[in-house]
């Protein structure tokens, strides 16, 4: 059964309106903090994936690069061995970079779901901006959720409780 209000505009003619519905903004930052938990954890699994690709990439760039049959035909032969050098540690970089990356979205993950460690959140959220496209998603969305004032008294409570 629809419920009909009778109001006048300020041209004064009725319309017929329904009132406005009420919305607790507890459940509403609580739906919006699980969401944001899962979504951590989905991007932390793209980040390990993303670590056994490197893996892959590494091992089938350096089955070209080191493979001496492949520089015979060169007329200078093999590249020298600081470029080798620099590309070990290029790869070294970035598997310390995903590992970092898979373990503060983890972790982001769990303390959004426990309501712990804010600030630890919003830290890492405003890192993930920079890894275009879902972690810049993902931060930002982050970012605004746990800057609510609602929010913010959530893990208040959370934090005196324990």
């Amino acid at each position: 059964m629809k419920t009909k209000v009778k109001t006048t505009t300020w041209t004064g003619t009725e319309m017929n309106t329904l009132p406005p519905l009420l919305r607790d903004q507890r459940i509403v930052d609580a739906e919006h903090l699980n969401l944001l938990a899962i979504f951590h954890f989905v991007v932390s699994g793209l980040v390990f994936a993303g670590l056994a690709f490197l893996a892959l990439h590494y091992m089938i760039m350096s089955s070209f690069l080191f493979n001496p049959e492949m520089w015979k035909g060169q007329e200078g032969g093999p590249p020298p061995e600081a470029f080798f050098s620099i590309f070990k540690w290029f790869y070294m970089f970035m598997a310390l970079f995903f590992i970092i990356g898979g373990i503060s979205n983890l972790l982001t993950g769990l303390w959004i779901r426990r309501r712990q460690h804010r600030w630890f959140s919003i830290v890492i959220a405003a890192l993930n901006c920079f890894q275009v496209p879902f972690g810049t998603i993902l931060g930002v969305f982050t970012l605004i959720v746990l800057m609510r004032p609602s929010v913010r008294e959530l893990y208040e409570a959370q934090q005196g409780a324990g």
